[in-house]
């Protein structure tokens, strides 16, 4: 998937797609995420939310910027990081940013990451997180069309099994495509400051 990614004056689209600024925007450099030269398109597929509900990426989604991270609650190291620094992110925002933001986990574990247990682990990060299990054929297929890999590795000697998966949090603007994408390393600071500049056209701290 890092072939596919741009750096730089590509990041004046994403702008655009989600702020709408003209001319003065970001210049090269200014975001952490790396932005897509071809955004992916967000299939409609229905998973379900931690209240039983059908949930859309699409039809469900209705802020302007949407950040989705794949993981599972079992997993011992990244998935905590990355959820932690989303949330730490979260607290950094200006309000009026914060409303404009949704953050959605979607499980890669769903045999053991039901309705209850998703609730349960998101709420240690942010009880507005949107939690979403289902089928594991379609939660592959969702990733498959957002560039992130998940399949069910080998059973480990403890009598649990491997869940592997891509790490990237995607962003999802108001069109239903994600032009911009951040690696698990990206810290709270970072996130912050992009979710301001794509929202805004503003850069933080500038």
């Amino acid at each position: 998937m890092g072939e596919r990614l741009l750096r730089g004056l590509a990041g004046l689209l994403v702008v655009t797609l989600l702020a709408g600024c003209g001319g003065g925007g970001p210049e090269e450099g200014d975001l952490a995420g790396a932005v897509l030269d071809e955004p992916y398109v967000v299939p409609d597929t229905r998973l379900t939310d931690t209240d039983s509900e059908p949930y859309s990426l699409t039809a469900d989604t209705d802020a302007r910027l949407t950040l989705v991270f794949f993981g599972y609650t079992h997993c011992p190291d990244i998935c905590q990081v990355v959820m932690s620094s989303l949330a730490s992110a979260m607290t950094r925002l200006p309000e009026a940013d914060r409303d404009e933001v949704d953050v959605v986990f979607v499980t890669t574990d769903p045999a053991r990451d039901d309705e209850k247990v998703l609730r349960t682990y998101l709420d240690r990060f942010d009880p507005t997180f949107v939690g979403l299990t289902g089928a594991l054929d379609r939660i592959t297929a969702v990733g498959a069309d957002l560039g992130i890999a998940v399949e069910k590795g080998e059973k480990l000697p403890s009598g649990g099994y491997e869940v592997i998966h891509s790490t990237p949090v995607v962003g999802i603007d108001a069109d239903d495509r994600v032009p911009i994408v951040w690696t698990e390393g990206t810290s709270a600071a970072e996130f912050a400051a992009d979710v301001h500049t794509l929202l805004t056209g503003e850069v933080a701290g500038a």
